[in-house]
């Protein structure tokens, strides 16, 4: 009975030292490789220099993803001095539905907003532990974490936070 117990602990112990995860630190920006709707690449070497960033990971056919748009779309002067990247999941050979994304929301247009995906390789969705989307994190002009939101958050809520740093 007592052997029995002693092994009983240890599945219990090994099962919750297996169960807890420890979060990725978040605080750099991620080490991204993207291809861009207009098929070229975009890494964290092409951010400017002292400039806040917003990362925003999204779905194109995501609702609330979407809705995000919609909501940020007139009131985009209010992210002038911040470079927003916009990164996906969508496969490579999916490259039309982000470009089709992008035109639905008139992206290009925007100087400071880059769209592009990661494709399979999933860097910045296991750097974040994205588990729904849209996740973003803003990071100050020194590229230090601001605020990480792991759902969207108000469009208002994002002003407020980017006119912070």
């Amino acid at each position: 009975m007592k052997k029995l117990f002693i092994l009983f602990s240890l599945i219990v112990v090994a099962g919750c030292t297996q169960a807890q995860q420890t979060k990725q630190d978040i605080t750099k920006i991620p080490p991204f490789h993207i291809l861009r709707t207009d098929s070229t690449w975009f890494t964290p070497a092409n951010l400017k220099k002292n400039k806040a960033v917003m990362i925003i990971y999204f779905s194109p056919d995501c609702s609330h993803c979407q809705h995000l748009m919609y909501e940020m779309k007139p009131k985009m002067k209010n992210f002038d001095n911040v470079q927003i990247v916009m990164i996906t999941f969508t496969d490579f050979d999916r490259l039309k539905m982000i470009q089709n994304f992008s035109r639905d929301f008139g992206l290009s247009k925007y100087t400071n907003l880059t769209v592009g995906t990661e494709a399979r390789t999933y860097v910045v969705q296991k750097y974040y532990q994205v588990t729904t989307t849209p996740y973003i994190a803003i990071y100050d002009h020194t590229g230090k974490l601001a605020k990480a939101y792991e759902k969207a958050p108000t469009v208002d809520e994002l002003i407020a936070e980017v006119q912070k740093i």
